[in-house]
């Protein structure tokens, strides 16, 4: 991992076309902007971390769901 420091008003420029900016340091926080092509998808870790969760779990299937689909869908 490659650690900066920077101060507001700074910035960090990744593959030349995703500007990271610092906008406003107060206290412990940090507000950051960052410019990238609508091609590139930025997400915070914690939002993708639930979205990858939400899906596993839409995933699972118990025992008591499979007997329903099978009574609603009975094999011919």
């Amino acid at each position: 991992m490659l650690v900066l420091t920077r101060s507001e008003g700074e910035k960090i420029i990744i593959l030349k076309n995703i500007e990271i900016s610092v906008l406003k340091v107060k206290g412990d926080k940090v507000k950051i902007g960052v410019k990238a092509p609508k091609s590139i998808q930025v997400q915070r870790k914690e939002i993708l971390d639930n979205i990858c969760e939400l899906n596993k779990k839409s995933t699972l299937c118990r025992q008591d769901d499979l007997t329903l689909i099978k009574e609603i869908f009975p094999q011919k």
